[in-house]
């Protein structure tokens, strides 16, 4: 059996008379590929959107706009990028469930921050004003062009997963998780210091990426290996 790996959403508009729920192919190709069958979740109600994660072995929170600060107490930075309220509101909310719920949870880019403030973290708004020092993370490249290193820590899942302790990644944000939350560990940073991984050691599956895998996992192996690694946890 193919176990159902719920992907979230976000709004897209294309013209008048066509709007609705945008998420990009690479993220349901890539469950396909190794096994899961992907169902896309609509933004809903946050009371409704629980039941759609009632009916998943799993979920991949998505990449997409900034998160508003006021979910961890801050005001708006100048350089803030477009948020999108109600997902922020429904996102938060579901990513605690699914972690009470320890079901499987695959967080990318947006969604690793998603996580992170949903369990008590906050984040940079803009790391090339607030970290000047900081890589570029927002690279000019395709997006399954890989950007820069990351480094593992060892004993993480990502180090079981990758193998190595050093691995390229893609990069598209300029925000990033700047005070962890509790419970959750970092499994992975960038040379300049930037969080690029974080987990929970104490559930059965919770990770947070900030680059976008399911844009390399057909280029890739660690990519491949790291979809995988999920989609055989949510089987199981």
């Amino acid at each position: 059996m193919r176990p159902i790996i719920g992907l979230t959403s976000t709004l897209v508009k294309l013209s008048e008379l066509s709007e609705g729920v945008y998420v990009h192919q690479d993220y349901y190709r890539g469950i396909e590929k190794c096994g899961g069958l992907p169902l896309v979740l609509p933004l809903t109600e946050p009371e409704l959107f629980q039941r759609y994660l009632d009916f998943c072995d799993g979920v991949i929170f998505t990449g997409g706009e900034d998160v508003d600060p006021q979910h961890y107490g801050a005001e708006p930075h100048p350089q803030l990028g477009p948020i999108l309220p109600h997902r922020d509101r429904v996102e938060v909310e579901a990513a605690r469930y699914v972690h009470q719920l320890d079901k499987p949870l695959l967080a990318i880019c947006r969604g690793a921050q998603v996580l992170n403030v949903a369990l008590g973290g906050t984040l940079y708004q803009d790391l090339p004003s607030e970290l000047p020092h900081a890589l570029q993370h927002l690279q000019k490249a395709a997006r399954g062009v890989d950007s820069h290193f990351i480094h593992v820590e060892p004993n993480s899942r990502l180090h079981r997963v990758f193998g190595h302790d050093k691995v390229r990644v893609n990069s598209f944000h300029h925000q990033a998780v700047r005070d962890l939350a509790p419970g959750l560990v970092v499994s992975a940073k960038a040379s300049d210091g930037v969080i690029e991984a974080i987990e929970d050691p104490n559930s059965t599956y919770t990770l947070g990426v900030q680059w976008h895998p399911e844009s390399m996992w057909d280029s890739d192996d660690n990519m491949l290996k790291l979809f995988q690694d999920f989609v055989d946890q949510c089987r199981r």
